[in-house]
């Protein structure tokens, strides 16, 4: 054993060099309005908190307290859906991981973890999204090379041909979230605007609850545009409005506010970061029973949990009788970021076992 493989963090944990590879199309984590970057930023953030040192590969700027290695001087968000970028970004990743001494490669990016057989540490790679299709395929293809880290138990079971490697939820940072324990009259819907969000189910549910409604969202693809003109802005009116896609400070001062959150969401979710956010300020959840929901919603706590649509009302009216503190302790011990480090901390550990167990025997790590 090196003398580098004896180091202890602050908290006792064995010290680990990690490096990170995340997505070129936005700017370096943390990005302000959610996805991969901003998880993969918070998430960096917390393992140098608890005493790890990490190195991040990604485009543009960093705003995280990694060491910084650039691949592109600025993201190119334009070019999003070209296949050239993307190879770019992962040869270069590629070199910079050749000379660096880690103990696991955390990669975020698609290409990247078609090179992880021939990595000197070990991969872990998160399945941001579904796993079914042709994207479950490629899962499936190279999870016998990489550690495949599920963010929902919903999200294994439906892809139980893919080889994982361990189930962390997604977290956010609940301190980052403002406490509001008096609530407004409307109900909330947050989400893109597809048929599988399911928001003209929510426009129904809220009135026949009898409640105000105000939605937010993406509108940009075509389909998420035709959907709003078929089925969302015929339901427009003084009690139904739509208020546009919503940043992450606008998100929480209308999550903060809301009576409750409505998620009828209509398709299997691998997780739905929307619901821990609402929660965090203490506003309840009402939504539909599919995918992750039941891992994230505690029913009768924190929000009610319905099979059918036609029962989405009565919840409405209920879920001011829950308690918006109970809320927001249900975020803290189960979804802070705090949680989701000590989550990948164990899959890190694992991986880097494993590799050094593969390099010492002088055999590929599959």
């Amino acid at each position: 054993m090196n003398k580098d493989d004896q180091r202890i963090c602050p908290l006792g944990r064995r010290r680990l060099r990690i490096a990170f590879v995340t997505p070129l199309w936005s700017d370096g984590p943390p990005w302000p309005d959610g996805g991969i970057a901003t998880m993969a930023g918070q998430l960096i953030d917390a393992l140098i908190d608890r005493g790890h040192d990490v190195i991040l590969v990604g485009a543009g700027y960093n705003g995280t307290r990694a060491h910084f290695l650039r691949t592109f001087e600025q993201a190119p968000s334009r070019r999003l859906g070209e296949p050239l970028p993307e190879i770019v970004h992962a040869a270069w990743a590629g070199r910079y991981l050749d000379e660096l001494d880690v103990d696991v490669v955390h990669d975020h990016t698609l290409t990247g973890p078609l090179a992880a057989r021939g990595r000197k540490a070990p991969t872990v790679v998160t399945a941001h999204g579904p796993v079914t299709g042709e994207i479950g395929t490629f899962y499936e293809k190279i999870s016998p090379d990489v550690h495949l880290v599920a963010i929902s138990d919903a999200q294994r079971r439906l892809g139980p041909q893919v080889t994982w490697g361990g189930t962390v939820h997604n977290a956010i940072s609940v301190a980052e979230f403002t406490f509001r324990p008096d609530k407004d009259n409307y109900v909330l819907f947050l989400g893109r605007f597809s048929p599988d969000k399911g928001a003209h189910l929510a426009i129904d549910a809220a009135s026949a609850a009898g409640r105000p409604i105000l939605l937010a969202g993406k509108l940009q693809e075509p389909t998420e545009l035709a959907y709003f003109r078929a089925e969302i802005a015929p339901r427009l009116g003084e009690r139904v409005r739509f208020v546009g896609e919503a940043d992450r400070w606008t998100k929480q001062k209308l999550a903060g506010r809301a009576h409750c959150l409505i998620f009828p969401v209509r398709r299997d979710e691998p997780f739905g970061m929307v619901m821990i956010e609402a929660m965090a300020c203490g506003t309840p959840v009402v939504a539909l029973n599919r995918g992750s929901v039941p891992e994230v919603v505690a029913d009768g706590v924190t929000g009610f949990i319905l099979d059918d649509p036609a029962d989405l009302p009565a919840a409405i009216r209920k879920a001011a009788d829950l308690d918006p503190a109970a809320c927001r302790r249900h975020v803290e011990r189960n979804f802070d970021v705090t949680v989701m480090a000590g989550g990948y901390e164990r899959v890190y550990a694992q991986a880097a076992a494993s590799g050094a167990s593969c390099r010492a025997h002088g055999v590929a790590q599959d």
